[in-house]
């Protein structure tokens, strides 16, 4: 039975800190809080800019191993994907998520090739993982999910990739095939419901389990719930036992 990389997602500087400090083996960052965190749309709005502050700030308060999300890399053009992979690895980050989308296969598969080329001529040691979004976008009528995956998958591999990511997909025998078929590459799977728990995930074969912006989401959620009450009828019941403590977070910082 191989390893489960557990990873969580961290929207912002603050939150990266503290998902460190809970343990993780490391940590990613989720495109979608991210952007929200900035103040844009997430589905590649984020000027890259922002995306390679983000991460240098991140990684100088962690000192486990950082993975970005770069959605499409921001840009259809492939050279310009290698360059910010390039820009990411030098600010600390020692892989990448890059996505399909809407897009159709054979660019994603010159972006894979521009970042290889990219990070090699440099220097560096970045892992590419690669994800498909044919369950999460619905690409395909439901019978053909782990067929027209597997199909993409191959491309992907043949192009250089390092892992293949299938967020969206929760059914055990879908993941068995889709582990199978993406054979040697790691299979990455995202928690949505209904996913197994991560002792079958192992059994599975799956080696990453992210949470993707399932813990950004429920911080904003909870935030809402009690800036509401706040704002309704000003209660102070804002501390709780789920709050972390004031000298906790400035101690995750101290170093700055």
């Amino acid at each position: 039975m191989g390893h489960l990389l557990i990873l969580p997602n961290a929207w912002d500087v603050g939150s990266a800190g503290l998902l460190a400090s809970c343990g993780a083996e490391a940590v990613a960052t989720t495109s979608a809080g991210l952007a929200w965190s900035h103040g844009y749309r997430d589905g590649n709005e984020l000027p890259v800019r922002l995306l390679e502050a983000t991460v240098l700030a991140m990684t100088r308060v962690i000192d486990i191993p950082l993975t970005v999300d770069t959605e499409a890399g921001y840009t259809h053009e492939p050279r310009a994907v290698g360059e910010l992979v390039v820009a990411l690895a030098n600010a600390g980050a020692v892989g990448i998520n890059i996505e399909d989308g809407a897009d159709a296969p054979a660019l994603l598969c010159a972006k894979i090739g521009a970042v290889k080329s990219a990070v090699a001529h440099a220097g560096l040691d970045v892992f590419v993982n690669v994800r498909t979004d044919v369950y999460l976008r619905g690409l395909v009528p439901t019978p053909r999910a782990v067929e027209e995956t597997l199909a993409r998958a191959r491309q992907y591999r043949d192009a250089g990739c390092d892992g293949i990511f299938v967020p969206g997909v929760a059914a055990s025998d879908d993941i068995r095939a889709l582990v199978d078929g993406v054979s040697p590459l790691p299979l990455n799977v995202m928690a949505v419901p209904g996913l197994p728990d991560a002792a079958e995930l192992r059994s599975l074969g799956v080696r990453r389990l992210s949470a993707g912006a399932a813990l950004a989401s429920a911080a904003f959620g909870r935030a809402r719930r009690l800036a509401t009450a706040f704002l309704r009828d000003g209660c102070s019941a804002l501390w709780d036992a789920e709050t972390v403590p004031y000298t906790e977070m400035n101690a995750l910082f101290a170093r700055g």
